[in-house]
């Protein structure tokens, strides 16, 4: 692709500004662990949202998602239910505010606050540091693969003679100008720069939907998508027949093994919904919960994500896979079998985004992986230094002493991360391990912990320990990840539940104070009848029905966001107004039963109140 002397212009200012952001805060990160891993706990909401947007709103994904509408039409709203997306919905509306009410800096911190300090709980503590670093490293190799496929297509030097080398050159290349950034100015410099990168990414995606708008008519469309293509109702069978149109796309469903849809439904609903119930897992989400500033600010981080990232990340993601159905099939199949759907986003840029705004894009879209890359790179420090340098190695250290040790785990993991990608064949590959192999083994344990007053650290041990070991045979044998999720979670569950009842329960005093900060619902009638000896006016959360009413709604508001996005660019009008429709009765619903009864205890007061209270 030729890029002409402004685009490369523009890609150049983008990186040196960010690399400018990044030092120029870096001084205010470096003061304590609290501010480089945390921000120091006083970023706006609001902020850390759109920050966590921009960690989200991932070139690989983009790539992935891209290719799932391409191929599935308007069913593909639901395949990314395998991550899965709609967990956002779970965290705002309740379990945002049960983590944040924690006060610790990471989620292996937060195992001690749930366990205690006894040997179940040091023991749980380890593996959830090594579950959260096997995380880290998936998660950067994963941004390696996608960040070199996309800057090889793009980018005018050819770095070396083999094409898969020139991929890994480009992947070696943005990784290090990433890591640098992120190293020098932790929290603070992830989160600002993120900002600057999301408002790029937004008007790049806003553009691309409107060009695909513009270049290819509904008639268009039609006449190269599938019966069904539009269809967003399902039935047993996925029901799309390419032939005739690009054989190599039915072959692809088969493998992908999506063709009996509604089984594959039924599992990505067992899997998200419990997925989603055990909370976030120890990345960079979770970091950005354990950063606002009190419970419900926390919560109305999550709600913002949804908000500003689904439909500027879905008129890209729809107008790079229109352009490419209307214009890039005769490609893709003279391609046979070797045929690569991972190349229909850079196939869509480089023919039909125009000369400035292509820069733009393409920055926006190198953005895209520096945040996710940056974001995941500020986790692993924090778990390393926090939970075992500080706490079993050097705990009496000086804070800089931290801080610098945080830069050189930082690199440790870039460079394994890097080294990992190497080898990893494809992205869908990598992200079906990621979201079910690797989480499968999460799941049952991070669930329980929860929801079950006599789960101890014992039973979190071994239900982690064992769901991390049955996801090493899903690498050699013929078994999809999401097809063997089932296996692994009951597989942990077991382990979880044997060894809670074969080891004493966690003491009343460590369950006590757990439940007076987290007041989670759930079977806590023990541990609420203990406080209630103390405190006779103690009230439990009695909020099941309401929250799980609200899960309901949000799922419908944030399914209802991410098809609007689809239907204003394919414009098909009627089913964009019904969409549009939606969204208006489940967000006036969500205002009145969700956001306008949000309250905690640790909100800051108004000074007016402060002064009353202390009068």
């Amino acid at each position: 692709m030729n890029l002409t002397t402004l685009d490369l212009g523009i890609i150049a200012l983008y990186l040196i500004a960010t690399l400018a952001v990044g030092f120029w805060i870096s001084k205010r990160a470096s003061k304590n662990i609290e501010g480089y891993f945390l921000g120091g706990k006083t970023l706006p909401w609001y902020y850390l949202g759109l920050s966590n947007a921009s960690g989200m709103f991932d070139i690989s994904g983009t790539m992935w998602l891209v290719y799932l509408l391409f191929i599935y039409g308007l069913k593909s709203i639901y395949i990314p239910w395998l991550w899965p997306t709609f967990n956002q919905i779970f965290l705002m509306v309740f379990l945002s505010i049960w983590l944040r009410r924690s006060g610790v800096m990471t989620g292996a911190e937060w195992i001690n606050f749930r366990f205690g300090e006894g040997r179940g709980a040091k023991l749980s503590h380890l593996i959830v540091v090594v579950f959260a670093l096997f995380s880290v490293l998936g998660f950067l190799a994963y941004g390696f693969v996608g960040i070199g496929k996309f800057a090889a297509a793009f980018l005018p030097w050819q770095l070396a003679a083999d094409p898969h080398h020139n991929e890994i050159a480009y992947g070696l290349i943005f990784t290090a100008i990433t890591t640098i950034y992120v190293v020098k100015g932790g929290m603070f410099s992830v989160v600002i720069t993120e900002v600057l990168q999301f408002f790029i990414m937004t008007i790049a995606s806003i553009a691309i939907g409107v060009i695909a708008m513009m270049q290819v008519s509904p008639e268009m469309l039609a006449a190269v998508t599938p019966d069904g293509w539009y269809d967003v109702g399902f039935g047993w069978q996925l029901d799309l027949d390419w032939r005739g149109i690009l054989d190599s796309a039915n072959q692809r469903i088969v493998d992908d093994g999506f063709s009996l849809f509604t089984v594959f439904m039924m599992l990505v609903l067992f899997k998200g919904i419990l997925s989603s119930m055990a909370g976030p897992a120890p990345n960079y989400d979770m970091q950005r919960i354990l950063s606002a500033r009190t419970p419900v600010e926390a919560a109305k981080m999550s709600w913002f994500v949804n908000v500003v990232l689904i439909v500027p990340r879905y008129m890209m993601i729809t107008g790079l896979a229109v352009l490419a159905l209307a214009f890039f099939i005769p490609d893709l199949a003279a391609m046979g079998d070797d045929v690569d759907f991972e190349q229909i986003l850079p196939f869509a840029l480089s023919n039909y985004i125009p000369t400035g705004l292509l820069g733009i894009v393409v920055a926006g879209l190198l953005a895209s992986f520096m945040s996710t890359f940056a974001a995941t790179t500020n986790a692993a420090p924090a778990y390393v230094v926090n939970d075992i340098y500080k706490k079993y190695i050097n705990p009496n250290a000086e804070d800089k002493t931290y801080v610098k040790v945080s830069y050189l785990v930082s690199l440790v993991f870039v460079i394994i991360g890097t080294a990992i990608g190497l080898f990893v064949p494809s992205l869908n590959d990598i992200i079906l391990w990621l979201v079910s192999a690797l989480w499968g083994g999460y799941t049952a344990a991070n669930m329980l912990k929860w929801y079950w007053w006599r789960f101890n650290g014992h039973g979190y041990f071994i239900g982690m320990l064992t769901g991390m070991v049955a996801t090493v045979p899903l690498a050699f044998v013929d078994l999809s990840p999401l097809e063997g999720f089932p296996l692994l979670f009951a597989a942990s569950l077991l382990g979880c539940i044997v060894a809670t009842y074969l080891t004493p329960a966690e003491d009343m005093e460590t369950l006590t104070n757990f439940y007076r900060k987290t007041r989670p619902w759930g079977f806590w009638k023990p541990v609420i009848a203990e406080i209630q000896k103390q405190q006779p006016d103690f009230e439990p959360n009695r909020q099941f029905a309401r929250d799980m009413g609200n899960v309901l709604v949000g799922i419908i508001w944030h399914t209802s966001l991410t098809a609007t996005a689809i239907f204003l660019v394919i414009q098909s009008w009627t089913e964009l107004y019904v969409s549009l429709g939606l969204v208006a009765v489940t967000s006036i619903y969500l205002k009145r039963m969700w956001w306008d009864r949000l309250s905690d205890e640790d909100t800051p007061q108004p000074q007016s109140q402060k002064t009353l209270a202390m009068d």
